[in-house]
């Protein structure tokens, strides 16, 4: 595989003396997983554990008759059987709405269905025993009788007035809709000189971590107080909803997040059996333990990208993009996910779409309905492949009408490098983006005359190979504009505390975990620039509502910009601390000193004056030899929330090279190239491999997941015997190279980087299928593009 290639604009410094950040410094914690030292979730026994496990209904709309429970009872081990009206009496429901979607609306939710399911897997009867087998044998017995109602399975028909309404409470199915025009789109289209249109459909697919949705709940009546140990990825969310949900102080809440196995927008949401089990430790007054089986996950992890788009798109004939325009109709199964709402994913589509052009029209329609399967919500990418897909089909639709070459349109079109700040289209304010120097760049990587070339010569054999583009925004460093402007209590800052330690170590914690990509290392290193000490020097601690400033959590691509943001304020502020007591112990004004490489040094000449590990003996140890009235203060917090923008976004590109078997529909991938803009880059090695996993899931979505359902919403491909990911030996080589545009607004500069891979990924992919089956004037806008659709296309099925 190449290495991959950098270009690096003007970068502001952050630190005196640089050593770790922008540099490939393996990641810190590597060494403990690697020797099979970590510790996830099942990992863990409690004393007195109980392990609870869920009758779940095996129907996607039912009312529930009566549940015999007498035999399931007598079974060795069992603790408890617990249903919705017991479970009711503890946990209060939950509706998730946000006050900044007007008109949305959703039902109440429980943590066991009280009198009706509305999703096949959703949890009814808990069975708690003393191991996880007796549990799993008692819930055999259990005897739950259901009264199958109508489901509503099929989106386009869910607003119809002949379909039953799964809430009558709520009047009809729909859940949440939007209009955005900016006024002049039908003049733009009625002067275009071509207009394309096309209908594009999406696989509702999850995200398959390696550790599934997990937790231990410890109720502790002595103390009244409750700890959970999760799998997840925003311990304060949670700390605050269990807190609001079971009506406990914040401070007798504690939420514990250790290692995780991956979770790409699964574990951020909170689940009902997030809740029945919190609650049945509660009841039951001793610890209890969830773990999902592979086929539950399936069943109960959130689902994704469920939509079908029409678009149309306007040009002139010299090639200048005048307007988009989309209806996007999703649907989200019966209930809108709590706290962060189901109805995210639709809005960011429309406020996606069109997004790196610098067109002035643009008018958009959205829907989103209930059906009666899996509930979808946030997953990694959140609108983005769904928008850029869009986008980027419409522009190649207009590229082949207009005979332009795909690069060549978007590069006519792409908002200016020196543009910025601006809005665009779609309303969205964008600080500092690089489509410009990132399209001249992938162009070069790619050599891409020489590419066409040979696309050239292989068709004239038989050979069909596609060449296919992705301009991608990101959005990234969320402010407030997300969530808290919509009511959520779902923090936008973080916190980090910094601490000297008297061997001159630094430990620091921050609110922001640790999920596998990373983002410890990153801490890591600009703690260590930042203080002026070695990497070996320096713990982080992560994941602990009792020990860690309040955060907002690792989503939205905000573990570097806006935790890596608070670990270098705080960090800079323990220096600047430490270089008072040093001042203070030398007798020396203290601009003549300096931290560097483990010691106190002097500012001109870089002589070491005090080892670090002597200032921490004296603060901590000998206070009474410093002078009178100083006092040392080597521990210190700092917190950061982006406000300058709602989102600071990110930009690249993307290209697919790919060969079509148009005999069996069959795709292979040759090669696939990204340029991406993260703005500063921490460590080039980390946000490397971010770009190539994201992207080997946004190729998961492309050509193989999609959770299948009949019409009775019942789902067909729940194991991994039937649901198809990405494997190593049919994915491509993936050369990545960076620009790099800082943010201004923070010290760090950083940009998020851990979505921009899936967002831009299956459009390119599949825009490089339909260029391979440009030739027979085919094209197959329905993801995953699969053989069967490749053919039915081609006409040959």
């Amino acid at each position: 595989m190449n290495a991959p290639e950098k270009i690096s604009l003007p970068l502001p410094s952050v630190t005196e003396d640089p050593r770790y950040i922008g540099a490939s410094v393996p990641r810190s914690g590597a060494r403990r997983l690697t020797e099979g030292r970590g510790q996830y979730l099942d990992d863990m026994s409690l004393p007195r554990m109980g392990h609870v496990v869920f009758w779940r209904s095996p129907l996607a709309h039912a009312r529930i008759i009566s549940i015999d429970r007498a035999a399931a009872s007598q079974m060795p081990g069992v603790l408890a059987i617990v249903d919705g009206q017991e479970m009711a009496k503890v946990c209060k429901p939950w509706v998730a709405v946000l006050g900044h979607l007007p008109g949305m609306k959703s039902a109440p939710q429980y943590p066991l269905a009280p009198e009706r399911v509305c999703w096949q897997g959703e949890p009814v009867v808990a069975v708690v025993a003393k191991t996880r087998a007796q549990a799993e044998d008692a819930l055999q017995l259990l005897q739950v009788e259901l009264e199958e109602l109508t489901p509503v399975v099929d989106m386009e028909s869910a607003l119809s007035p002949a379909t039953p309404v799964i809430h009558p409470e709520l009047g009809d199915n729909l859940c949440f809709t939007r209009d955005l025009d900016t006024g002049g789109v039908d003049d733009a289209f009625a002067n275009a000189d071509i207009v394309e249109e096309a209908t594009f459909h999406f696989g509702r697919h999850t995200g398959v971590t390696l550790e599934p949705r997990a937790q231990i709940a410890d109720w502790d009546a002595g103390q009244q107080r409750l700890t959970v140990y999760h799998s997840q990825q925003a311990p304060h969310m949670m700390q605050d909803l269990y807190s609001r949900q079971f009506d406990l102080p914040e401070s007798a809440v504690r939420v514990i997040c250790r290692d995780v196995g991956g979770s790409f927008g699964i574990k951020v949401h909170a689940y009902p059996d997030d809740f029945a089990t919190v609650a049945l430790s509660i009841m039951l007054k001793r610890p209890i333990k969830f773990v999902a089986d592979r086929l539950e996950s399936f069943a109960t992890d959130i689902h994704a990208r469920e939509h079908r788009v029409w678009g149309r798109i306007a040009a002139t004939a010299s090639g200048e993009i005048l307007a988009f325009e989309i209806d996007d109709l999703t649907a989200i199964g019966p209930y809108s996910m709590f706290p962060r709402t189901s109805a995210i994913e639709g809005n960011q589509v429309v406020n996606l779409v069109g997004g790196p052009y610098k067109h002035k029209f643009y008018r958009a329609h959205l829907d989103v309905v209930f059906q009666n399967k899996t509930p979808t919500c946030q997953y990694r990418g959140v609108g983005h492949p769904i928008a850029c897909a869009v986008t980027e089909g419409l522009v190649d639709l207009a590229a082949r009408k207009l005979g332009i070459d795909a690069l060549e349109l978007r590069r006519r079109n792409v908002i200016p490098d020196d543009a910025y700040p601006c809005t665009a289209a779609a309303g969205i304010k964008l600080e500092v983006l690089s489509h410009q120097a990132c399209l001249a760049k992938l162009e070069s990587m790619i050599d891409y005359g020489a590419l066409l070339k040979e696309q050239a010569e292989l068709r004239s054999k038989g050979v069909y190979r596609g060449i296919g583009f992705a301009t991608v925004i990101e959005l990234t460093n969320p402010s407030a504009a997300f969530y808290g402007v919509g009511g959520a209590r779902i923090s936008a800052q973080d916190g980090a505390t910094a601490r000297l330690e008297p061997s001159g170590a630094v430990t620091v914690m921050v609110g922001v975990g640790e999920q596998g990509q990373g983002t410890e290392g990153i801490y890591a290193q600009i703690s260590a620039d930042a203080v002026g000490v070695g990497i070996e020097k320096v713990r982080i601690v992560t994941g602990d509502t009792d020990v860690t400033p309040y955060g907002g959590g690792t989503w939205a691509s905000r573990g570097a910009g806006i935790g890596g943001e608070a670990v270098l304020l705080a960090c800079q502020a323990l220096r600047e601390n430490i270089l008072k007591v040093a001042a203070a112990i030398l007798q020396r004004e203290m601009a003549s000193l300096t931290l560097r490489r483990d010691a106190i040094v002097d500012a001109d000449s870089h002589e070491p004056v005090l080892p670090l590990a002597e200032l921490g003996r004296i603060a901590y140890f000998r206070p009474d030899t410093l002078p009178a009235g100083f006092q040392s203060e080597l521990m210190v917090t700092r917190h950061y929330a982006q406000r300058d923008y709602p989102f600071i976004f990110t930009n690249g590109i993307q290209a697919s090279y790919v060969e079509v078997d148009v005999d069996t529909g069959f795709v292979k991938l040759l090669k696939h190239w990204v340029v991406e803009d993260c703005g500063r880059v921490l460590n080039p090695m980390l946000v490397d491999e971010q770009m190539r996993g994201a992207i080997v899931q946004g190729i998961g979505g492309a050509l193989y997941e999609e959770c299948l359902y009949d019409g009775n919403g019942i789902m067909q491909n729940g194991s991994m015997a039937d649901y198809l990911v990405p494997m190593a030996a049919e994915m491509p080589d993936i050369e990545v190279a960076h620009v790099e545009t800082p943010t201004a607004s923070s010290k760090l500069g950083a940009k998020g980087a851990g979505e921009a891979g899936t967002a831009g990924a299956p459009a390119a992919v599949v825009n490089a299928i339909n260029d391979a089956l440009a030739p027979f004037k085919a094209a197959c806008w329905s993801q995953p593009v699969t053989p069967e659709k490749i053919l039915r296309a081609l006409g040959r099925v």
